[in-house]
């Protein structure tokens, strides 16, 4: 139990890929699997919450219905191949865990769940009531009523913003493969990663953005998201292989991501949301500023992107890139009005009393 032990680590999130959990063909890999059910019931005896993300309905219900490329072809085929597939799922996870003596829950959810404050805060309640039962909740996204426009469309972002409104201290994503290279594994003189403290440009940059298997949906692209939102919640993240029998109780190389100091709940959650409505680019002033802790104030606005009204999320983007994300306190039309001015000017550019900043602190998340 070498990654995230239960004295260290109270509440853990698992999250397994399809390529893992489904053969080729489309047939559960059931061996496996019981042996991850065999570990996690290990440390839930050992104290450790468990909950796990998994992914496998698309191509479970795709075999079931003949559809071609997985169940991939169409939106129309994925939503169907989901619904039929999630059955198969959530019956394969009660099966295999309840082998090892543990009662399991299901819980779909959809991006919209989890980026509206009120929903996220039901779900994280549901959650946390499951996990201190001493259920193991199974969750995936909603794939049968999932948009393109409006989903996560991968399962590693889906685990960090689960591990997130859960308050666990660590995320496991098992893939196919076994962590973070300096460039593709496949390349010559490819050098493994075995932990990193800050998620910077330079580790962005050696993302592949491939999914080896074919099945899946996320690549290393996503899986660094994930490690970003886990990180900004305060907890750690390891990208581990799954390609081998026992993978969360077998010493294996990882590549873990160092968890920043927790942020309070309300300000993680403004920092991992995924769908901001609008941009509002700031200049070197205003960056600093904000840097500093200071709210942002129309002066330091050179330019506003997108249609949202006020309390929606927006991302504040500075000449270094993004800085922060927080709830606007204008619609997009009335702070269009005030940038470049000064507070002085705003009650005459408005016709009504101004409020105290386009973006106030108390609801910001530096990034």
């Amino acid at each position: 139990m070498s990654l995230f032990p239960p004295a260290d680590c109270p509440r853990l999130i698992v999250k397994i890929g399809s390529a893992l959990l489904v053969e080729a063909d489309g047939s559960v890999r059931s061996a496996w699997l019981a042996g991850v059910a065999a570990d996690v019931a290990t440390r839930v005896t050992a104290g450790q919450q468990v909950a796990i993300v998994s992914s496998g309905a698309i191509a479970l219900g795709a075999r079931r219905l003949g559809l071609a490329k997985g169940g991939r072809a169409s939106l129309e085929d994925a939503q169907a191949a989901a619904a039929v597939g999630q059955i198969a799922l959530s019956q394969t996870w009660a099966a295999v865990l309840a082998a090892e003596g543990l009662t399991a829950a299901q819980m779909l959810l959809t991006l919209d769940d989890l980026e509206d404050r009120r929903r996220y805060l039901n779900a994280a309640a549901t959650l946390d009531r499951l996990l201190t039962l001493g259920v193991v909740p199974v969750l995936n996204e909603n794939d049968s009523v999932a948009t393109e426009e409006i989903r996560f469309g991968d399962n590693d972002r889906l685990a960090a913003r689960v591990a997130q409104a859960a308050g666990a201290a660590g995320v496991i994503l098992l893939s196919d493969v076994d962590g973070l290279y300096d460039r593709n594994p496949a390349l010559p003189g490819a050098a493994h990663m075995s932990r990193v403290e800050r998620i910077d440009a330079a580790i962005t940059a050696m993302a592949d953005t491939g999914s080896t298997s074919g099945m899946g949906s996320g690549g290393m692209v996503s899986k660094i998201a994930a490690a970003r939102i886990a990180a900004s919640a305060g907890a750690s993240l390891a990208i581990a292989s799954g390609r081998i029998e026992r993978p969360l109780s077998t010493e294996a190389r990882h590549t873990l991501f160092v968890a920043e100091r927790g942020a309070p709940a309300r300000k993680a959650w403004l920092a991992g949301g995924l769908t901001a409505r609008g941009t509002l680019h700031v200049d070197a002033g205003a960056a600093q500023a904000l840097a500093g802790g200071a709210s942002l104030l129309a002066a330091g606005v050179m330019r506003i992107e997108g249609s949202f009204a006020r309390g929606d999320l927006v991302a504040i983007i500075g000449p270094a890139g993004p800085v922060a994300r927080g709830l606007s306190e204008y619609d997009a039309a009335d702070a269009a009005r005030l940038i470049g001015h000064r507070r002085e000017e705003h009650a005459v550019l408005l016709g009504y009393a101004p409020r105290a900043a386009l973006v106030h602190r108390n609801h910001m998340a530096l990034l």
